[in-house]
């Protein structure tokens, strides 16, 4: 016959801390303090004082920098040019999505750096140029065409 007191539990005991055992009273958690509450690890971060006002806050703040009007480059380096263009080519914006060099969602400004070599001749249109690339560019015999999206040229490549 079915009885209360010889009902077996479905569920685990759930282990509770500080309550004895082969760690002590303390179980690990050393002495008693904000750190060995429960839940505590969490909301105690790196850069917690304490309660006085942080370091952040006190030190004044000058400027503001609007991320609306950041303008933004999609990178290509002269060694993604050397190993995906053949010689006497143009290298465009869309040249470069066709090549799947840039995603169609990349900013719409490209911005040519001079990381690696190259050596083979290339017209390249860019919205900008580092120093560098421009001198690798023209040391192999090519162009770096800058074009500009302002209305005063009406988007024209200018020559460097």
């Amino acid at each position: 016959m079915l009885q209360l007191n010889q009902l077996v539990s479905t569920t685990k005991k759930r282990k509770r801390v500080g309550r004895g055992g082969d760690r002590g009273g303390m179980s690990g958690r050393g002495h008693d303090g904000q750190k060995c509450r429960p839940g505590a690890g969490s909301e105690i971060t790196a850069v917690f004082e304490g309660g006085q006002m942080p370091l952040s806050r006190r030190l004044p703040h000058r400027g503001f920098n609007n991320k609306v009007f950041r303008t933004e480059y999609a990178i290509v380096n002269l060694d993604v040019l050397e190993n995906h263009f053949n010689g006497n080519e143009e290298v465009t914006r869309d040249a470069l999505i066709e090549k799947r060099i840039l995603k169609k969602s990349a900013p719409c400004l490209v911005k040519v750096l001079g990381g690696g070599e190259l050596k083979k001749k290339l017209t390249v249109h860019a919205d900008a140029f580092s120093q560098g690339a421009v001198q690798a560019i023209e040391k192999a015999g090519g162009k770096a065409l800058v074009t500009s999206k302002e209305i005063s040229n009406g988007g024209k490549a200018t020559e460097l």
